[in-house]
């Protein structure tokens, strides 16, 4: 795994044997938070939340509701995720809390994750079960009914292009492929599926809108796999958001104030962690007692 890392992250660091490996201990990681983030106690997702509320997907409402809802995919109608724009909003929160969790959980192996989720999203996209997209399998279903063109009476292509443009056109496009080209083209490319299943036909055949759809049901799935592994971070920064809208400015700014004071004590106090192997009891200084006077007054029998 190591090994792995430093293959997929070549400006990683890389400690050799001559390096003074003390004094790289001492050196404080530069981890970046936004003051909104409060040290990674919250999610800082203001950009988000505009680029959502200034869009044809999104509605309006308080930053505290789009905390607590942004997830929900599956509210927004399928007419409106099936675009370019939604994509990229996706791939923004994506990426934000990739980030987020890096900074945060560093030990999280976050392509491992996705690497199972992408197996078990092919095998649910081809099913229809894929969450928020469980209709694209029984809407493609009536549509292959009304086109009504059964491959099992159609033992060549020449009797394929006897159906006409409009007929072939619409048993390619329920079926997620391309509709255009000859009336030949067109019966060639539906005569594929003779001998070659759906899932296995080459992509190339594909119409682009389905295409589209697939990937973001895919972004889509991996949003919320991070967004369960941040469930408690979610729910933490909707109650802060809600907080804060009782707050007055001056009250902001003592509680943030007051989080920087505790996160520094935090980490002092964990600088100055009492080496105590043996769990001596503790004196008055709060240091342990030495272990002669341990055994001198016979507290370990």
């Amino acid at each position: 795994q190591i090994r792995d890392y430093h293959r997929r992250n070549h400006s990683a660091r890389f400690v050799s044997e001559t390096d003074d490996y003390e004094e790289l201990l001492k050196e404080e990681p530069a981890i970046e938070f936004t003051g909104e983030e409060a040290f990674g106690r919250y999610l800082d997702l203001h950009e988000l939340y505009n680029e959502f509320i200034n869009s044809k997907f999104g509605s309006l409402m308080e930053y505290s509701a789009y905390v607590g809802t942004f997830a929900q995919t599956e509210k927004i109608a399928h007419n409106l995720k099936a675009t370019r724009p939604y994509k990229e909003y996706l791939e923004h929160i994506l990426e934000y809390l990739m980030s987020f969790l890096y900074r945060t959980e560093p030990l999280q192996d976050i392509e491992k994750i996705f690497t199972k989720l992408e197996s078990e999203f092919e095998e649910q996209w081809i099913n229809g079960e894929v969450p928020g997209w469980e209709n694209k399998g029984t809407e493609k279903e009536s549509v292959l009914q009304e086109s009504a063109v059964d491959l099992d009476y159609y033992s060549t292509v020449e009797e394929l292009v006897e159906l006409g443009p409009e007929k072939l056109k619409e048993a390619l496009t329920a079926r997620g492929l391309k509709g255009g080209g000859t009336v030949q083209q067109r019966a060639e490319r539906l005569f594929l599926l003779k001998h070659t299943p759906l899932e296995k036909l080459d992509r190339k055949h594909f119409a682009k809108g389905d295409d589209l759809k697939k990937e973001i049901a895919l972004i889509e799935m991996k949003m919320k796999r991070l967004c369960e592994i941040l469930d408690e971070v979610i729910v933490r920064t909707k109650e802060n958001a809600e907080k804060k809208l009782t707050l007055t400015y001056e009250e902001m700014e003592a509680e943030r104030e007051e989080e920087e004071v505790q996160a520094d004590s935090e980490s002092d106090d964990e600088d100055q962690q009492i080496y105590n192997p043996l769990k001596l009891p503790m004196g008055w200084d709060g240091k342990p007692i030495p272990y002669w006077l341990y055994k001198l007054h016979g507290l370990g029998q």
